[in-house]
């Protein structure tokens, strides 16, 4: 499982736990939050009440009677009310008043007139000077069906002679419960997708430079010589640095222990030749046009070292760089007109003229001196190997991401088992015109041009215009 993923699982898990547990607490509190709120409204309401009643009494008898009109006219009002989105119309509260010992004087349902009450929680307790109230379930299992009594001592001359009591279902409030209850989930959904959103951005955030410095790393893995990314979390940026060190170290230890291997390789044929001439030579009984034979040798073979040095150390030069560093505006096919003109005497010799097909190729951004560098390795190459009496053809085109030279000659094809290796250092073909192999390090250096460019080389065997020979792609980045 993916590091990102995991992390998204575990926040995921976090917030999901912690909303779950904070609205299942909220809806668990919304029903007695909401019964309590009722409760602390009937208490207001059976105090006043109370109050009114109170004043109407005379010589310390309760006289109930002006509440029957009043109550039958609250009881068909229209209230018409909006409360919280919810719709109320009609009144769900009840009434009754019972005397100083509880028997019931006035009764919202006027069935109950004249029954004794004293013994209901509502009236004992305020008879006793206590918070009286009470909720009462009609059916024992549905709380639905339970009705809430809250009453409120009257007094006159500051002595109790009698109970009023309001009353009002549970059902009243339950369309507000449900609302309240809808509107935490809605919210919390939302809350919940936030999070979530939060959460993925965050996840990507931290992993981001992770899968930088893994990139990073399979680049190296792969070969390449990627540049260090640039990451802000220090821990990581320590890390992806003591990679780059690390990646440093290897590369150097291979990188000379390759080289040296190569060269001592190469340098054996030029040193034998230099030494077998030497020997023949100290003898000392050698004709003079023998002699100059043999100094031509040791002449050639010295050339042949200090070339391949020179070579050896500009192409190690380039392999060490993971980017330019000089960039400048540069026109391709201006570059490729120069070198064809460097390129004129080596041509004249083999009778091979050049021949440019170019579409329009506006200015592009690299290091002059390299592409310079890398023109002229192709044009080398391809007259080398080029048949006399020919030509070469160099095409230029571009597209929205690539600048892209092919360099066709005709002449002999790449052979099968050369393909693989025709970038690989110190590896050539021999010339078919001097029966000698060059330094092999010349489409190397163009390869590692390529690769600064951002661009690429490739060699293929191909057919134009009925002639069989071999096309050099060389593309580098717009």
């Amino acid at each position: 499982m993916k590091l990102s993923l995991k992390l998204f699982l575990v926040y995921f898990l976090l917030v999901g736990v912690g909303l779950f547990t904070f609205f299942s607490n909220a809806t668990q509190q919304l029903h007695p939050i909401i019964r309590q709120s009722a409760e602390n409204a009937m208490l207001d309401t059976a105090n006043l009440l109370a109050e009114i009643l109170a004043s109407k009494t005379h010589d310390d008898q309760l006289d109930s009677q002006f509440f029957n009109e009043a109550f039958e006219h609250y009881r068909l009002r229209n209230m018409n009310a909006s409360i919280w989105e919810m719709k109320k119309l009609s009144p769900d509260l009840g009434l009754y008043i019972t005397d100083a010992k509880g028997k019931v004087l006035f009764h919202s349902d006027q069935q109950e007139i004249g029954k004794d009450y004293s013994r209901w929680m509502d009236v004992s307790r305020t008879l006793k000077g206590e918070y009286g109230a009470r909720t009462t379930r009609i059916e024992a299992n549905n709380d639905l069906t339970s009705v809430m009594y809250v009453a409120a001592p009257i007094l006159k001359h500051n002595q109790l002679i009698g109970v009023l009591t309001v009353f009002q279902p549970a059902s009243s409030s339950q369309p507000f419960i449900e609302f309240a209850h809808q509107q935490l989930l809605t919210q919390g959904s939302v809350i919940l997708l936030i999070a979530l959103g939060v959460g993925a951005l965050l996840t990507y955030w931290l992993t981001r430079s992770i899968r930088q410095l893994s990139t990073y790393v399979q680049k190296v893995r792969s070969g390449e010589r990627p540049v260090l990314p640039k990451i802000h979390e220090r821990e990581l940026a320590e890390l992806a640095e003591a990679t780059e060190s690390m990646r440093q170290e290897l590369d150097g230890k291979s990188y000379i222990e390759n080289y040296v291997h190569t060269l001592t390789h190469e340098m054996k044929s030029p040193l034998a030749a230099i030494r077998g001439a030497a020997e023949l030579l100290e003898e000392g009984n050698m004709e003079v046009n023998s002699q100059r034979k043999f100094l031509h040798n040791i002449v050639s073979s010295a050339h042949r070292m200090q070339d391949l040095i020179d070579r050896l150390l500009s192409l190690a030069a380039l392999e060490n760089l993971t980017e330019l560093e000089k960039v400048q505006t540069v026109n391709l096919l201006t570059l490729v007109k120069i070198e064809i003109d460097a390129k004129r005497s080596h041509a004249d010799r083999k009778n091979i003229h050049f021949k440019i097909e170019a579409n329009l190729i506006t200015d592009t951004s690299g290091d002059e001196f390299l592409l310079k560098q890398a023109i002229s390795n192709l044009l080398d190459n391809a007259l080398h190997f080029a048949e006399s009496n020919t030509g070469i053809l160099l095409r230029l085109e571009q597209d929205n991401q690539f600048q892209t030279l092919c360099v066709f000659n005709k002449g002999p094809l790449i052979p099968d088992y050369a393909i693989p290796r025709i970038f690989e250092r110190f590896y050539s073909l021999v010339h078919p015109d001097t029966h000698q192999k060059s330094s092999g390090l010349g489409l190397s250096f163009v390869q590692e041009i390529a690769k600064l460019h951002e661009g690429s080389i490739h060699l293929l065997n191909v057919e134009k215009d009925g002639n069989a020979g071999v096309e050099a792609e060389f593309r580098i980045k717009r």
